[in-house]
């Protein structure tokens, strides 16, 4: 008796995994699938999101829906992907705050190691330091000096206590040696608009958002954050040419699902993305702009996003950071 309810069981096992993969080869068939963005519509992020949304259409020959809900460094969007059914119809397309959110906001209500189903790395842009033409420096080493001569007199503009511009900041005044005044936005336009006005010295800025006002000439960028200059600021020098090669710092996006997507429909996903990343629509649009192209696998991005929560654990003890 007991071996035949075994069987039984492995046999219901079997029906099971069987009907899932027959699910993932339609998916996603007459359903739409919705691509939540915690960021405003037009923004670096929404770029790649909407990218995404057309390559998965053409690839899975269904509809996939960009729906932007920013608020709480996209705390908002993640906590409505955590929490969704875990049936592929709900995607996360999450920026580098996923990883460092929670020590910003302890009391988030998702946890980024295991409420999601790591789908794939699409893309990562290096920062750039930037700053207003008002100030007088026009390299790096002239920026270094003047600030070392007035140290916390100069501002640096950032989209908050936390978040990566503040982080890459903080970095840059240890490696640098010098002391700068923090003025913290609630989002990313007002750092830019200011620092272009002048209202603020300098900023750490994404590749892929800045670049039209790096080309205009709006604001100065003295340094690269990155392994290597930028196609678009063919001039302007990375941190490790000018003797910082720790100064690294850059911003990515991934696509995500709520943890427990069966795992068909994860790779099916992961290799319609590694595929989009690969083709002429997104060289055209991101790599001008200063971006790398991943498209890696689920186990690649899971590792990846695992090893950066742990970084980011180390910085923010060593920084005692508070919200």
């Amino acid at each position: 008796m007991q071996r035949r309810t075994g069987l039984n069981l492995l046999a219901a096992a079997a029906l099971a995994a069987a009907c899932t993969g027959a699910w993932a080869e339609t998916y996603p068939g007459n359903k739409p699938v919705k691509i939540i963005v915690g960021f405003q519509a037009g923004g670096p992020t929404d770029v790649v999101a909407r990218l995404v949304a057309k390559a998965l259409q053409d690839e899975l020959k269904g509809a996939f829906i960009v729906e932007n809900r920013p608020g709480a460094t996209s705390n908002i969007a993640s906590e409505m992907v955590a929490a969704a059914k875990p049936d592929g119809y709900t995607l996360l397309l999450a920026a580098a705050p996923l990883a460092m959110n929670k020590f910003v906001f302890p009391k988030q209500k998702f946890d980024p190691l295991t409420s999601f189903e790591p789908i794939s790395k699409i893309s990562s842009a290096p920062g750039v330091f930037a700053v207003s033409l008002k100030v007088p420096a026009k390299s790096f080493k002239e920026f270094q000096a003047y600030a070392k001569q007035n140290p916390g007199k100069l501002t640096y503009a950032t989209t908050g206590a936390g978040g990566t511009q503040h982080m890459a900041t903080l970095r840059l005044e240890q490696l640098a040696d010098i002391q700068m005044l923090h003025v913290p936005y609630s989002g990313g336009s007002g750092a830019l608009n200011d620092l272009i006005a002048g209202v603020t010295d300098s900023a750490f800025m994404t590749s892929t958002g800045a670049m039209p006002n790096l080309e205009a000439g709006k604001v100065r960028p003295l340094a690269v954050a990155g392994p290597q200059r930028l196609p678009g600021l063919p001039n302007v020098p990375t941190f490790a040419e000018l003797g910082l090669p720790g100064m690294v710092s850059d911003s990515w996006n991934a696509l995500l699902a709520p943890a427990g997507t069966p795992r068909d429909i994860v790779e099916r996903l992961a290799a319609a993305v590694a595929k989009a990343a690969r083709s002429e629509d997104f060289k055209k649009t991101l790599i001008p702009q200063g971006a790398v192209l991943i498209g890696n696998s689920p186990v690649e991005f899971k590792s990846e996003l695992h090893a950066e929560v742990a970084h980011w654990t180390e910085q923010f003890k060593k920084f005692n950071i508070e919200k």
